[in-house]
């Protein structure tokens, strides 16, 4: 199973983009997507995150200035990110969970989002 980002790319503080996740996967449904980020010499962190019932969780760093939705069907996540500041500078990586079983979980690669002007 492959998870493909796509969207991001360098953005002005201020500026607004949209992550997308796609799974290779249509089958059969995650449990859980989500969005994490690691900032160059950090560790990965944990954005957003929601599951097919639709509960959805944010770390209290993004929760006004991000949204996660997803399209259960189609195995796809979203992230908006609005009024993008330069500590949201990151690498992405979109996750999938529960797809097999309650234990598995498949990573993308990865998209870059340099905030700068």
């Amino acid at each position: 199973v492959q998870l493909v980002e796509s969207g991001g790319g360098l953005v002005e503080p201020g500026g607004s983009l949209r992550l997308s996740c796609v799974a290779s996967e249509s089958r059969f449904s995650f449990v859980g997507m989500g969005w994490y980020r690691q900032a160059p010499g950090k560790q990965r962190e944990l954005v957003a995150e929601t599951t097919s019932s639709g509960s959805i969780n944010y770390s209290d760093s993004v929760k006004w200035w991000f949204t996660i939705s997803r399209e259960n069907a189609e195995n796809t996540v979203y992230l908006q990110m609005n009024d993008l500041k330069p500590e949201a500078t990151a690498v992405y990586f979109c996750i999938g969970a529960g797809l097999f079983s309650m234990g598995d979980a498949f990573w993308g690669q990865g998209t870059q989002l340099p905030v700068s002007s």
